[in-house]
């Protein structure tokens, strides 16, 4: 496969609903995201089989580790939080955000827009 060269403005960024919108690049085994967070904006809790790095690039999200949310982590602008495999998780906003996400293998409920969890108004 040749190498492929991105720039993030030129990839369309999609609104997932009236807080939350983004901007992927996949390769075969791998997905990098921009998420684009508004003050408030609620990540609702979750798990996936895909191991995740999310690196705040601007702001700063809160968030809930664990299926009873017991474990609060703040990240905020140039730190990182490594999400593993199934692991339960939700986040807020706490100031507008960008986010870099990675995915390992690629989500493909965010390829193929089965992830209602992100779309409700």
């Amino acid at each position: 496969m040749p190498a492929k060269h991105y720039r993030w403005n030129d990839i369309e960024r999609e609104e997932l609903n009236p807080q939350i919108g983004r901007r992927l690049i996949t390769g075969e085994r791998m997905m990098i995201a921009h998420v684009y967070l508004a003050e408030g904006a609620v990540v609702p809790k979750h798990a996936h089989e895909n191991e995740q790095i999310t690196y705040i690039l601007e702001g700063g999200l809160r968030f809930w580790i664990g299926a009873d949310e017991s474990e609060v982590i703040d990240v905020l602008a140039g730190e990182v939080l490594h999400i593993p495999s199934q692991v339960p998780h939700k986040a807020e906003a706490l100031e507008d955000t960008l986010d870099v996400d990675v995915f390992s293998p690629p989500r493909q409920d965010w390829l193929d827009k089965t992830d209602d969890y992100l779309r409700q108004k």
